[in-house]
């Protein structure tokens, strides 16, 4: 029995040998050479798959080139495994993945057998294949979407009937590079739902937020089709998008307007006609900046409700408190429109303000005084001519200080209604008692006007802090010596102080210090005495002769008489 299996076991081994070298007869099945497969294959082509490949077809037998999808320059579309291609190209292309290589060989009855075709393939042809797959679909596939990045808050996704503006890079399935928005720099702008967009990309907009990213993948018949779209996209291609949501919108949007920080002790809010002033910077809605006016260190000044902004910051302006902070959101329609503005707002561009109100106020506006304290005792308050000393702080609404009298060695003396000071700042300091303080609010009219000063903004309201140091009472303007009641009568014997019948500028100078000390009279403030009374004396010694006379004082008299009914005339 040994010996018997040890024969079987020879005749066997030598069964096998010839089958071996037979080896080199007819083939019986495809032969596939996978010379070149992509590193990353996330499908394989399966039964019922629609394929798209590139191809050349030689024979077996002397490498004679037949047909080449690359000669005719449109690649050959097909469905896998139901008949509609050769046997042997149906099990051959099975498995693969895009963008790989294979070369397959298929024997003639699993080709075009004894018969051949079309007098191109002659019967019994062992047939060549070299292919390179570029698209593979199922007639159930979907969109596919992938999503690369998304921003942490999101308060609103795309719908349909949203009007969106997104970047995008375009390719097809195999990688071959379509189109993208970002050569130009401008976004693909359209409506979403409205049919504006093949379906797959209308799908796969939907439910994104400003600033997310995504891959969407979309079937060919949810793209182009059987047609394909000008000489970039083939007949039946998958098409791949990267997709960057840059903006969105819809038409029934309203602004949307979100309170950052509130003002302190609001007492009047902005409404239509009031001029503002604030800053601002200025984004798109994903975040990227268009203009800020703190680059430029200066305010935006405007009037309110009066259509010098856009029409979303004119109603975004109204109701506002100095010192508060908003953020508004403007749709297009409510801003720039389609139209944009050129190399600075795009068309339909959602637009994103953060303001911050530095003052406010209204043309017919008067200075606020806001006492914040008044001595016990108040004989006396100033009033125009009136020659004064005072303290201050100037300082804009939102508390940047401009300018104090304590960076002086002292402080500033002025008489008022001399136009010395901006009108806002004599009124304020008006009816003052020494030592009171106040608060004052001068409007930018009332004080330095549209064209602002040095160190002083454009059309910026002023907040003074007062304290009356000193008064010294005042003479009208013109002026340099005033009874405080009724003058001696008759005067001149009152002048003669030692009744020789003429005054010498020393009795004169010693009557007048007389009524002055007396509270009788007083001289303009500011000015040296000896200098006022000797003009005074001058004017009334009209023989320059050193002496007042009774003449000179009547002669005087009557002409300020006449003077005083030519003036009434």
């Amino acid at each position: 029995p040994l010996f018997n299996f040890l024969v079987s076991l020879f005749l066997l081994c030598c069964v096998f040998v010839i089958v071996v070298k037979c080896d080199s007869g007819p083939l019986i099945d495809v032969v596939v050479d996978r010379y070149d497969i992509p590193s990353v294959c996330p499908r394989e082509v399966g039964t019922e798959d629609f394929v798209r490949y590139h191809f050349n077809g030689t024979f077996f037998e002397g490498g004679k080139k037949f047909d080449s999808s690359h000669d005719r320059g449109n690649a050959f579309i097909s469905q896998v495994g139901l008949g509609r291609m050769i046997t042997g190209m149906d099990r051959g292309i099975m498995g693969m993945c895009v963008n790989e290589r294979r070369k397959i060989t298929i024997p003639p009855h699993l080709a075009y057998g004894s018969i051949g075709t079309g007098g191109v393939i002659p019967p019994d042809a062992v047939l060549v294949f070299d292919i390179l797959l570029l698209d593979i679909w199922s007639s159930d596939d979907k969109v596919q979407i992938s999503t690369i990045s998304k921003p942490e808050k999101c308060k609103r996704t795309v719908e349909a009937s949203d009007y969106v503006r997104y970047h995008y890079n375009g390719s097809l399935l195999s990688g071959t590079y379509i189109d993208t928005s970002f050569s130009s720099n401008k976004t693909y702008d359209t409506y979403v739902g409205k049919g504006d967009l093949i379906q797959g990309m209308e799908e796969g907009l939907l439910g994104m937020c400003v600033g997310e990213r995504r891959i969407v993948v979309v079937p060919p018949f949810l793209g182009y089709g059987e047609k394909g779209y000008g000489t970039k996209i083939p007949p039946q291609a998958t098409l791949v998008f990267e997709v960057l949501l840059v903006d969105l919108f819809n038409t029934n949007d309203d602004m949307e307007v979100v309170i950052t920080r509130l003002a302190k002790n609001c007492t009047r809010k902005t409404v239509k006609g009031d001029y503002i002033r604030y800053h601002y910077n200025g984004t798109f809605l994903d975040g990227s900046a268009f203009d800020s006016s703190y680059k430029r260190n200066s305010t935006y000044n405007t009037y309110i409700g009066m259509g010098y902004v856009i029409l979303g910051m004119d109603r975004a302006l109204q109701g506002l408190c100095i010192g508060e902070r908003r953020r508004v959101v403007v749709p297009p329609h409510l801003a720039y429109g389609e139209q944009g503005v050129e190399d600075l707002i795009p068309s339909s561009a959602v637009l994103v303000f953060d303001i911050d109100v530095i003052d406010f106020h209204n043309p017919k506006d008067p200075i606020e005084i806001k006492v914040t304290h008044k001595p016990k005792e108040c004989n006396m308050t100033s009033e125009g001519d009136d020659m004064i000393q005072y303290r201050y702080n100037c300082s804009l609404m939102d508390g940047t200080l401009l300018y104090s009298s304590d960076h002086y060695d002292s402080a500033p003396i002025t008489t008022l209604g001399a136009n010395k000071v901006i009108l806002g700042l004599d009124d304020g300091l008006k009816g003052m008692c020494v030592g009171e303080k106040r608060e004052v609010i001068v409007p930018p009219h009332l004080g330095h006007g549209e064209n602002g000063a040095s160190g002083v903004p454009k059309s910026a309201v002023l907040f003074f802090e007062l304290e009356l140091l000193s008064l010294s009472k005042g003479v009208p303007d013109g002026y340099m010596f005033v009874w405080l009641g009724d003058s001696p009568d008759p005067l001149f014997p009152a002048m003669d102080l030692n009744g020789d019948h003429e005054v010498p500028l020393e009795e004169f100078s010693a009557f007048i210090m007389i009524q002055v000390s007396e509270l009788k009279g007083r001289l303009r403030p500011g000015m040296d005495a000896s200098v006022i009374i000797k003009d005074m004396f001058d004017n009334q010694d009209r023989d320059k002769d050193g002496k007042i006379v009774l003449d000179e004082l009547k002669l005087k008299a009557e002409e300020d008489s006449d003077k005083a009914r030519h003036e009434e005339l």
